[in-house]
């Protein structure tokens, strides 16, 4: 069941699942994934936890409890989230100790609606990691124009970060230098650089799903052949900018006082699209010292029948920058698209933390006891 896990593991892919649950930690199912399934981090959004905390009655102590102390609504969902976040980082732990600190990590969003507001975003995390209070966690910071300044100062106080929504090549090279900008901060304090850790989360899925559409509409055998090479020419693209910057004088400066280069992670690997292969964006972005965080469905196929040949990144660059070259002769504008799937990407997590806030206060009346 898990030789191609295996084999991707082997080929320096860190598999991480992108689901966590109260019932997937207390059931022991996270241990059996990192014990079976080469598993070895967990990321959340707050679709993920809205979802969680909507099924079953697995929060149903918590939440009574907070309702009994007549909490906020925010800060039920803080203590619930974070408590997830807690124990899955102690089921992690051993992975952590193993790898030196690179992997058994466990990611939480920052609150989305924060997404345009730099100083707040620096408060949250710098909170949530206080809350958490876990070395094994990273805080998820979105790749806004406005999360760019907050990365830099959120890793320059030595907390480690996994940047999120990433969708343009321009916006993933500001990412990388919000971070090195970040370490040049740390060192100067007079931090330990080798504590610190980021990953930045480059959406691969959506890109296609988004192009696909204005190719079909196009309706022309040239438009139809682009079909579903959008999202993989974008990302192996974003690899040969990551092998650049951190091959630079800049970062050898870094990598000498001991820190960590930001592993690129393929997030939304998930396929939409039924007509392409279900392990598509696993089989095809197969690269040295990245992160694959899968939804479950996709971690089972790829261990079902992954086609894992070895490097299949490095290589493809030529052929990745005609695919997208081809595609805007068509008229078909990347920088609208990625602009669009960035702001789509914010009023998503958005509208779930609002529904997570609705499901949440339902909860708290449901449990509440009666007076006395």
């Amino acid at each position: 069941m898990t030789d191609a896990l295996k084999r991707l593991s082997d080929e320096g892919v860190a598999i991480w699942l992108d689901d966590l649950s109260r019932q997937r930690i207390t059931s022991g199912n996270l241990a059996e994934l990192i014990d079976q399934q080469h598993v070895v981090g967990v990321t959340t959004n707050p679709s993920i936890f809205q979802k969680a905390i909507s099924d079953g009655h697995g929060y149903d102590q918590q939440v009574a409890d907070l309702a009994a102390r007549k909490v906020t609504v925010e800060e039920a969902i803080r203590m619930i989230t974070t408590a997830d976040v807690r124990d899955a980082a102690d089921i992690l732990r051993p992975v952590f100790d193993a790898t030196g600190g690179q992997d058994g990590r466990v990611s939480i969003e920052v609150d989305p609606r924060l997404a345009h507001h730099t100083t707040p975003t620096i408060a949250e995390a710098k909170q949530l990691a206080w809350l958490v209070d876990r070395p094994n966690t990273l805080i998820k910071i979105p790749a806004t124009k406005a999360g760019l300044p907050a990365i830099t100062e959120v890793i320059g106080l030595g907390i480690s970060v996994n940047v999120t929504l990433i969708f343009s090549l321009e916006r993933y090279r500001e990412v990388m230098d919000a971070y090195l900008a970040g370490l040049e901060k740390a060192k100067a304090a007079g931090l330990d650089l080798s504590l610190i850790r980021s990953v930045a989360s480059f959406f691969v899925s959506r890109v296609d799903t988004e192009i696909d559409k204005r190719l079909e509409k196009l309706g022309t055998d040239e438009a139809k052949a682009l079909k579903g090479k959008a999202a993989l020419a974008n990302a192996r693209l974003a690899y040969e900018a990551y092998e650049e910057v951190f091959s630079s004088e800049r970062w050898a400066a870094l990598d000498k006082a001991g820190a960590n280069k930001q592993r690129p992670l393929w997030a939304s690997t998930g396929v939409k699209d039924p007509a392409y292969k279900d392990t598509l964006y696993v089989d095809e972005l197969v690269a040295p010292g990245t992160v694959n965080t899968m939804p479950e469905a996709t971690l089972e196929a790829t261990g079902a029948h992954g086609d894992i040949t070895g490097d299949t990144v490095r290589g493809t660059y030529a052929q990745a920058k005609a695919d997208l070259d081809a595609i805007a002769e068509l008229g078909i504008s990347y920088d609208d698209v990625v602009q669009l799937l960035e702001d789509e990407g914010v009023e998503k997590f958005e509208a779930s933390w609002n529904d997570l806030l609705k499901s949440t206060e339902a909860e708290l009346k449901r449990l509440a006891p009666s007076e006395g």
